[in-house]
């Protein structure tokens, strides 16, 4: 197995390097984001370790470029910000695991096994059904390019509804994923969310199935 490992702070970016070496990874370094970009596009790797905090371009920047070219790399990302929200905007950006600083090495050894293991299926950060495009980590939603403003239940409902392009979603599923299964919520709150979104994008884009539930067309209306 080959790694690319992004950090730079030198002694701890050779550290990573004997301690994989050992375990029988190759290991390649790189110390800063523009250089572990260039690294990550061209290299035949399996994984990469990429610090946060990085000369040129930030952890962020180099795994947003690198999901934007369609590129998925599995990505453990290091880094001392271990804010609940920094966390967060890492895993939103297309990293597929975060990992604060100071780590644990048998953690670390444990996480990256696991991001091998599922190997690197297309996981595209950006959701596109048609000319409609929603962002998870910006929570931005545009359709035929122009900005579209949605409430957090209905960003939340057109989400559900991208994850399952061109399926029939019934009443029951989406309000156990995207109401509160356990509230008291009637099922027709599902077709007043259903018209705010035709309003919004389109009555042709949200398909009603009599007797099954509702589709999201992927053509353009």
């Amino acid at each position: 197995m080959r790694l690319l490992v992004v950090e730079d702070e030198q002694r701890l970016a050779r550290a990573l390097q004997r301690g994989l070496a050992a375990e029988g990874f190759a290991v390649d370094l790189a110390h800063d984001g523009v250089s572990g970009l260039d690294l990550a596009r061209h290299g035949d790797y399996d994984a990469m370790i990429l610090d946060v905090m990085l000369p040129g371009l930030s952890g962020y920047r180099v795994v947003r470029q690198l999901r934007a070219e369609e590129h998925w790399l599995p990505v453990l990302m290091l880094s001392a910000k271990d804010g609940e929200y920094d966390q967060a905007d890492g895993l939103d950006c297309g990293a597929d695991d975060y990992l604060t600083k100071p780590f644990s090495y048998v953690v670390l050894l444990a996480r990256l096994r696991a991001l091998l293991r599922r190997g690197a299926p297309s996981r595209p950060t950006v959701l596109a059904v048609g000319d409609i495009e929603l962002d998870p980590a910006s929570r931005s939603v545009t359709s035929g390019g122009e900005p579209v403003t949605l409430t957090a239940r209905e960003y939340a409902l057109l989400e559900y509804l991208m994850r399952r392009p061109d399926r029939v979603v019934s009443k029951i599923e989406l309000l156990d994923h995207v109401w509160d299964a356990a509230a008291d919520t009637a099922p027709n709150v599902v077709e007043v969310y259903i018209g705010y979104l035709r309003r919004k994008l389109g009555r042709d884009r949200l398909e009603t199935v009599r007797g099954a539930g509702y589709r999201l067309a992927g053509g353009t209306p």
